[in-house]
C-alpha cells in the first residue's frame, strides 16, 4: 500500500466516524403541568384564544393601526430583528465547517545572504549568484474531519441559538402588542375621566347657582356658598390633571409606535368596546408551544446541551488533513513552466490531546453545569407561564363582579342625585346632602370608568399570557 493509499484510507475512516457522536441526545425535561389552570370558569378544551391574530382579537380600527405602526417601527422589535439576522449569519457558517479552508497564496522571493555567511560563500561557489530568487503559486487545502459529532454539535448548537433569537423577538413583538392595547385602554379611560369631570363641573355649576338664589332670597348661609364654590373648584382642579396624563400618554404610544410625540387617534369611546364574552385558555400543556419566553428558553436548553458534546468531543482525537500543490521555480521565466513546475504534498495528522491544565476538563464540567442552569430556568418559566395565565384568569372573574357592583353603585348614585337635587329645590334637603351626593357620584364614575379599563386590560393579559400577539395577520 503506498503512501498516498494510506491516506485515503484515514480519510474515508474519519468520514465514516462522523457518525460516532459524543454527548446525549436532547429530551424535553418533565414539567409535571397540571391537566387545567386554577380559576378556570369552564370546561377545558384544546381551543386557545391565543390562536387569534392581533386583527381578529382586537376589533377596533384606529388600535389596529397603532398595533401595526409599533410592528414595524419600535426600535426595540427592530433591535430584535438584526439579533436575528446575526444569528442567521452565525448559522449559515456552522452550516458549512463540514467542508475544507481553500486558499491561494501567490508569493514572489528575493534573499541576498552577507558573504561571509556560510550560506553567501556556498552559492558563490556552487551556484555562481550573490541572490536566491523563489516563486510559488499555490492552493493551501486545511480539513478537519469531524470527528465524534464535534462539527454536527456545533451546527445544531447554531441552529437552536437562531431559532431562540427568534423566538425573543416574538416575545417582543407579543409583550408590545400588550402594551400598546393597555395603552390605548389606559387612554380611553382618561378621555372618559375626562367627560366626566367636565360634566361634574356643570353639575356643580349649576348647584352652585341655585345656592346664590337661595342665599339671596335669605334662605341659604354663606357657608353653603363656599361649599358649593370648594366643591366646583375640587371638580375642575381634576381637568388639568387628567389632560396632562393624557398628552403623557400619548406621548407613549407615540413612542411605542416609533413616531414623534403626537396626538393619538381614536375611533371609539371607553363605553363603546365590549369585553370579550369568552376567553378560552386551552390546556396549560399548549404553553409549551405557544409561549414564546417558553420556547426560547427551551432553545437555549438545546444549546446548552450541545455545548456538552462539543466540548467533550474536544477531549478526543481530532484529525487534519492538509494539501498543497501549485507552481514553484527558482526563475521568473520557469515560474508557469509546466509539468516542470508543478508540484504537490498531501498530510494527515491525527491530535490527542493529554495534558492541557484541566482546561478540557473544565470546560466540560462548566457545560454540564449550564446544562443544568438552563433546564432549572426552562422550569422557572413554564412555571411563570402557568402562574401568569391562572392570574389573568382570576383578574378577568373577579372584575366582572366588581363591574356589576360598581354599575349598581353609579346607577343608584345617579338617582340619588336627582332625588337631592328636588328635595334641595322643595327646602327638604339640605345643600350638605346634595354636596355629597354628587361628590360620591363623581368618584364611583370614575372608579368604574378605572374598572372598564381594568377589564380590558385584563383581556389583554390573558391573550398575551397565552402566548398570543406574535401573530399580526
Amino acid at each position: 500500500m503506498n503512501h498516498n493509499l494510506k491516506l485515503y484510507t484515514i480519510a474515508t475512516l474519519a468520514i465514516l466516524s462522523t457518525g460516532c457522536k459524543v454527548g446525549k441526545e436532547y429530551v424535553r425535561p418533565a414539567t409535571d403541568l397540571p391537566t387545567q389552570y386554577r380559576a378556570a370558569q369552564q370546561a377545558t378544551d384544546s381551543i386557545s384564544v391565543a390562536a387569534l391574530s392581533t386583527k381578529v382579537f382586537f376589533n377596533d380600527p384606529a388600535l389596529q393601526q397603532l398595533i401595526d405602526s409599533a410592528n414595524t417601527k419600535n426600535y426595540d422589535l427592530l433591535i430584535a430583528l438584526k439579533n436575528i439576522e446575526q444569528a442567521d449569519q452565525t448559522l449559515r457558517e456552522a452550516k458549512v465547517n463540514f467542508l475544507p479552508e481553500l486558499g491561494l497564496n501567490i508569493q514572489a522571493n528575493s534573499s541576498k545572504p552577507s558573504k561571509n555567511s556560510l550560506n553567501g560563500l556556498s552559492m558563490g561557489q556552487f551556484l555562481g549568484t550573490s541572490t536566491v530568487q523563489d516563486y510559488n503559486t499555490a492552493l493551501n487545502l486545511s480539513w478537519e474531519i469531524g470527528l465524534w459529532g464535534k462539527l454536527r454539535g456545533m451546527k445544531a448548537q447554531a441552529l437552536s441559538q437562531y431559532l431562540q433569537t427568534q423566538e425573543a423577538s416574538k416575545l417582543i413583538r407579543s409583550k408590545l402588542v400588550s402594551t400598546v392595547a393597555t395603552g390605548y385602554y389606559n387612554l380611553l379611560m382618561l378621555d372618559e375621566q375626562l367627560r366626566i369631570a367636565n360634566r361634574t363641573v356643570s353639575l356643580n355649576d349649576s348647584t352652585l347657582r341655585m345656592t346664590k338664589l337661595q342665599w339671596e332670597a335669605g334662605l341659604t348661609t354663606i357657608l353653603a356658598i363656599q361649599q358649593a364654590e370648594a366643591q366646583k373648584l375640587s371638580s375642575e382642579q381634576l381637568i388639568p390633571a387628567l389632560l396632562q396624563n393624557i398628552s403623557i400618554q400619548e406621548n407613549a404610544l407615540s413612542q411605542l409606535t416609533g413616531t414623534l410625540p403626537a396626538s393619538v387617534y381614536r375611533l371609539k369611546k371607553l363605553n363603546e368596546i365590549s369585553p370579550a364574552v369568552q376567553m378560552p385558555a386551552g390546556y396549560p400543556v399548549a404553553l409549551l408551544n405557544q409561549r414564546a419566553d417558553v420556547k426560547a428558553s427551551e432553545y437555549a436548553l438545546r444549546a446548552a446541551n450541545e455545548a456538552i458534546g462539543i466540548a467533550q468531543a474536544s477531549m478526543y482525537p481530532s484529525l487534519n488533513i492538509t494539501a498543497q500543490g501549485g507552481l514553484n521555480s527558482f526563475k521568473a521565466s520557469n515560474w508557469f513552466n509546466i509539468p516542470g513546475s508543478l508540484f504537490g504534498m498531501v498530510a494527515g495528522s491525527v491530535a490527542q490531546p493529554i495534558f492541557q491544565r484541566r482546561q478540557l476538563k473544565t470546560k466540560f464540567e462548566i457545560a454540564k453545569l449550564e446544562r443544568e442552569k438552563s433546564v432549572l430556568a426552562f422550569r422557572q418559566t413554564v412555571l411563570l407561564a402557568v402562574t401568569e395565565v391562572a392570574d389573568a384568569l382570576t383578574t378577568s372573574a373577579r372584575l366582572k363582579e366588581q363591574l356589576v357592583l360598581a354599575e349598581a353603585r353609579v346607577n343608584t348614585l345617579r338617582s340619588a342625585i336627582k332625588n337631592a337635587d328636588m328635595l334641595y329645590k322643595s327646602g327638604m334637603a339640605t345643600y350638605l346632602e346634595v354636596i355629597l351626593a354628587q361628590g360620591s357620584l363623581l368618584q364611583s364614575e370614575l372608579e368604574l370608568s378605572d374598572l372598564k379599563r381594568q377589564r380590558l386590560a385584563a383581556d389583554v393579559t390573558l391573550y398575551t399570557a397565552l402566548g398570543g400577539g406574535n401573530n399580526p395577520e
